[in-house]
């Protein structure tokens, strides 16, 4: 099960958090995974570390928030084979609310989160409509897309468009034999939660971080490997039957709303 040998694989977002895990989920499926971040050094660093460990890994620097660097940067993967699966996992984030929040912070999340998906979304389809052989998309989307989070007013609008892009890629393309699902993590653990706390709360790190830890019902944050697990099944032929749909992976924080 869950065998992705002979595929290939794009992950943007991909050297470090989620975006690593997912990578080094994939490639133990056995799948060629290209890990694009926002610089070469650190795309090839985290796929040297995946090489290391026997895997088929490939680092690509790409900014998704440059429509000209996402086409040269997807056209140079294709010279290399077909692109089978896109994970767009690469995101930024802001907080304030309605009146605090900035048209620079609103311009940084925008051009991230909702152009970097729409072009790297456009790119893959594009690929994948021409061999007619389909693929599956995988967005990262939010449970800011599905509730109400305080003081995330840009993060939210951002999320909720992810959710809605999920929508409309899955109904124009199911024809095509092209699948495409979101996930809508809560807090997972990554690196960006430490700097977060460290940068915002400095000498009350564990304190914040318990606060943030007790928002899930479950009582701890999610693991990057946990969110990985879940695309694993969406891009693999076991999860042949689903698309446009949302899947949440939040230690019940939406069941209690």
């Amino acid at each position: 099960m869950f065998n992705l040998s002979q595929k290939n694989a794009l992950v943007t977002g991909a050297a470090s958090g989620i975006g690593y895990a997912v990578s080094e989920t994939l490639c133990k499926a056995g799948a060629h995974v290209y890990l694009l971040d926002l610089t070469l050094e650190s795309a090839e660093a985290a796929a040297s570390k995946l090489r290391k460990q026997g895997y088929k890994a490939t680092g690509f620097a790409c900014n998704v928030a440059n429509q000209i660097n996402v086409n040269d940067c997807f056209a140079a993967i294709q010279k290399r084979g077909r692109i089978d699966i896109l994970i767009n996992n690469a995101g930024v984030s802001a907080i304030g609310d309605v009146l605090t929040c900035t048209e620079a912070d609103m311009d940084k999340v925008y051009n991230v989160n909702v152009k970097g998906v729409f072009y790297c979304s456009q790119a893959a389809v594009k690929a994948m409509l021409s061999d007619n052989k389909g693929g599956a998309i995988v967005n990262l989307a939010s449970i800011a897309s599905l509730i109400g989070l305080a003081d995330r007013f840009a993060y939210q609008m951002s999320k909720g468009a992810v959710l809605t892009m999920t929508y409309s890629l899955a109904t124009d393309y199911i024809k095509q034999g092209i699948r495409c699902n979101c996930v809508c993590p809560a807090r997972i653990h990554t690196p960006f939660v430490d700097n977060f706390l460290k940068n915002s709360y400095p000498g009350k790190e564990k304190e914040k971080y318990d606060e943030l830890a007790a928002y899930q019902p479950i009582g701890r944050m999610g693991t990057p490997q946990e969110v990985a697990n879940l695309i694993l099944f969406l891009c693999s032929d076991e999860s042949a039957f689903c698309t446009g749909a949302a899947y949440k992976v939040d230690g019940g924080v939406c069941a209690r709303m």
